[in-house]
């Protein structure tokens, strides 16, 4: 009996060929779609794979560097590391945080609540601008996600001495304050970008390419003498010790440019802290703080009155140092009988100042001092400056007139002060203060704003001032003829005036060829002197001694620089008390300097 296989019987080598067969298609189907991906279409590819490998990142661009007018440096940009981190890579090495924390010297907890907070981000700085040395520290311990990346951190080399002309930068290196925030986008470089793989953990394995080049910031080259700087803040600073002042502002300009040599305020800061303090020690009080200038106003009555028609030679009965005016009088500090113009600034007499005003027009009178500058900024383009205060004329009486000859009812900022006195030298052309080498260069010789004729004799009677008899004979320097005038001003509060003072000095030397302009502020002394021509008048006389020798300055009285006559001396009792002070029993307002 003969027997036959079922039909259905099971087939190994018919189910071989059919896994063959299927095994086969796969195959070619994986192989066609890689000569796809390889041959046809590789962009698309590469760059999703790019997408998770390749990065572009930036290139830190420096800071331009700060000079000064001889080339030195006042401020650069020193490169640092920063630490950051990938809190998604970082978090998954938690343990690691204490390590971490140790050499990054910051609180543990606080270093791992900042990245946690951060966890579905792909960067947070941990600590930024460590020295090269921290940062390979970090570095070492190899914890993954945790990343160095190059920035470049404001280093000052003067510190507190060029602070509130230079300013300051934040830690993203952008200007804060002074020259720094004036000239941002001049300093500031245009980052560039390069191209790295990276690998899944976010290290930089290689660069691939370099997209754009960092272009630094421009240098900027200012006006500013260090040599000359340094003397102003070891004067005003030795001088605010010894009269137990609160503050202080030097301004010197050089008057053919209208460049600012030295600019200072006292207290200051150290630019190269963080913690930079308070912001009363950060102000720039040269061109953010005003006062009233008292009889260094004087200069510029005198100057109106003439430009008005007025003889410089016209004698003023001053008898008997009072002067009844409206419901008010004007006091001198005493009696100086029959004055001139020279002899008024000479001594600071109210009287004559009240004159002299009482004989011009309130229109011309304001005119003359808007040209001059008071009221209006100085277009010095630094950050911060105020106008001060010069009212409209309109809204003057005889008693506002009055004050406002000697210096109060108006207010200014020694910048503006030391422009004006610098006008007066530079025979009535007026160039606004700049602080860059160069910077009016377009500007030729100035604006005139007044006859030159007129500016000359001014000048010439404040020489007065400095000479035995005057009240700032402290400021005379041995070989040089200076010009100046002091005004000693009580501090205004509401409802009057304290018996707290400002003393001001300001000057211009040499007067044959006129080179430089200098004011000083002294605030609040309480040492027992406060006069102009105690306190503020001998910083003019030490920083100007310096400065014209370090500049080349030639004297412009050279018999008396060879036989060495002319030596500043201390002023006497008589030439102290007569600043042209307001009384004590001075009443408030437009009216200061009267007594009912």
């Amino acid at each position: 009996m003969s027997s036959k296989a079922p039909h259905n019987a099971f087939d190994p080598r018919r189910r071989l060929l059919l896994i063959a067969i299927i095994l086969l298609a796969c195959g070619f189907a994986i192989a066609a779609r890689a000569a796809w991906m390889q041959l046809v279409s590789p962009q698309f590819y590469q760059q999703q794979g790019d997408a998770r490998f390749v990065r572009e990142l930036p290139i830190v661009a420096s800071r331009g560097p700060i000079l000064d007018r001889h080339g030195e440096t006042l401020a650069a940009s020193s490169p640092v590391a920063s630490i950051w981190a990938n809190p998604r890579v970082a978090l998954q090495h938690a343990h690691r945080f204490a390590e971490l924390a140790t050499v990054l010297g910051v609180p543990a907890e606080n270093l791992r609540q900042r990245i946690a907070e951060r966890a579905d981000r792909e960067f947070v700085y941990l600590r930024r601008h460590l020295n090269p040395d921290q940062a390979a520290a970090v570095l070492a311990l190899g914890i993954p996600g945790v990343h160095e990346q190059r920035e470049f951190r404001r280093f000052y080399p003067h510190g507190e001495v060029m602070a509130h002309v230079l300013g300051f930068t934040n830690i993203d290196d952008r200007g804060q304050e002074g020259l720094e925030l004036a000239f941002n986008p001049w300093l500031t470089g245009t980052p560039g970008a390069k191209r790295v793989i990276r690998d899944r953990e976010g290290r930089i394995i290689a660069s691939a390419d370099l997209l754009r080049a960092a272009e630094p910031g421009r240098e900027l080259v200012t006006s500013i003498d260090r040599r000359v700087q340094y003397l102003a803040f070891r004067e005003l600073k030795a001088a605010l010790r010894l009269h137990r002042a609160s503050s202080g502002s030097v301004v010197v300009l050089d008057i053919p440019t209208g460049e600012v040599i030295a600019m200072v305020n006292l207290p200051s800061f150290n630019p190269n802290a963080r913690a930079i303090g308070p912001s009363a020690a950060r102000r720039n009080r040269a061109v953010t703080d005003v006062l009233e200038p008292g009889s260094v106003i004087k200069s510029f009555t005198v100057a109106a009155a003439m430009e008005n028609g007025a003889d410089p030679t016209h004698q003023f009965d001053t008898s008997p140092g009072l002067f009844p005016l409206h419901r008010h009088t004007i006091r001198d500090v005493r009696n100086f009988g029959m004055v001139d113009m020279t002899t008024l600034l000479q001594r600071s007499s109210n009287i004559a100042s009240t004159k002299l005003a009482l004989d011009m027009s309130d229109e011309h009178f304001h005119d003359v001092l808007r040209r001059f500058g008071f009221g209006s900024i100085t277009g010095s383009g630094f950050p911060g400056e105020v106008a001060g205060v010069l009212t409209d004329p309109r809204g003057w009486g005889d008693v506002e007139k009055a004050t406002i000859s000697f210096g109060y009812g108006l207010s200014a900022t020694p910048l503006q002060i030391a422009q004006a006195y610098a006008v007066l030298a530079n025979d009535g052309r007026m160039l606004p203060p700049t602080f860059v080498r160069g910077g009016n260069a377009a500007l030729g010789a100035g604006r005139q704003v007044i006859d030159p004729q007129i500016a000359r004799s001014v000048i010439g009677m404040l020489e007065s001032v400095v000479a035995p008899g005057g009240t700032a004979t402290s400021a005379a320097i041995a070989g040089y003829r200076v010009a100046g005038k002091t005004g000693t001003t009580r501090i205004a509060v509401p409802g009057g005036y304290q018996k707290r003072h400002i003393s001001v000095f300001a000057g211009v030397v040499p007067v044959q060829q006129p080179r430089f302009a200098m004011v000083v502020t002294v605030h609040e002394p309480s040492a027992g002197h406060f006069f102009a021509g105690v306190v503020a008048a001998p910083v003019f006389q030490n920083v100007m001694d310096g400065a014209l020798r370090l500049m080349d300055v030639p004297p412009d009285n050279v018999r008396q620089w060879l036989t060495g006559t002319a030596k500043p001396v201390a002023p006497t009792s008589a030439e102290i008390g007569s600043d042209g002070l307001v009384p004590t029993g001075a009443v408030s307002g437009p009216d200061a300097g009267l007594v009912p």
